[in-house]
Parts: C-alpha cells; structure tokens; sequence
C-alpha cells in the first residue's frame, strides 16, 4: 500500500504551497526593494524548478540527462539575454 500513496508529488505540493507562502509574505512584509525582489526571484526559481522534477517528471524518463541539459542551457540563453540586453540599454554599452 505504501508505494501507491504518491508521497513525492504530495511533498512536493506542500513544498509548492510553502514556497507560494513565502513569496506572499514578501508582499505584505514592510522591507526594502532588493531584499523583496531578491527572496522573490529565489522562491520563483527553486518553484519553476521543483514542479519541473515533480510534476513533470523531468527525471524519471531515459532521457533525464537530455532534459535536463536542455534545460540548464535554456537558464544559460536567458541569462545571457538579459544581461546582454541591460549592458546594451542600461549600462550605457558604445
């Protein structure tokens, strides 16, 4: 009876609810504007994260290592994009 109950995806929901709880706080917690971004993009990351390995079953295919290279490389492609994008717009780039 034990492997029927799904207690991966059951802690994973609560870890969801948890991390959603979190970035709530943020909003109705008087701090500053760096701290309230900076807790945001780390909750919004490590979420975007665990519902690609829980939910959607990123690591429990053959081809996991494939997924999850394209994956890291799709995080490397919008990184750089942003960043190129604030050097050339912000960061005053000639």
């Amino acid at each position: 009876m034990k492997e029927l109950f799904p207690l991966k995806q059951v802690m994973g929901f609560v870890f969801s609810l948890v991390l959603t709880a979190i970035a709530l706080l943020v909003y109705f917690v008087d701090m500053s504007f760096a701290l309230g971004m900076t807790i945001l993009l780390v909750t919004a990351f490590v979420q975007a994260m665990l519902q690609l390995m829980v939910f959607m079953h990123a690591r429990e295919s053959e081809d996991s290592g494939l997924i999850l290279s394209n994956v890291y490389y799709g995080v490397f492609i919008a990184v750089v994009t942003v960043f190129g994008s604030l050097l050339a717009l912000i960061w005053g780039y000639m």
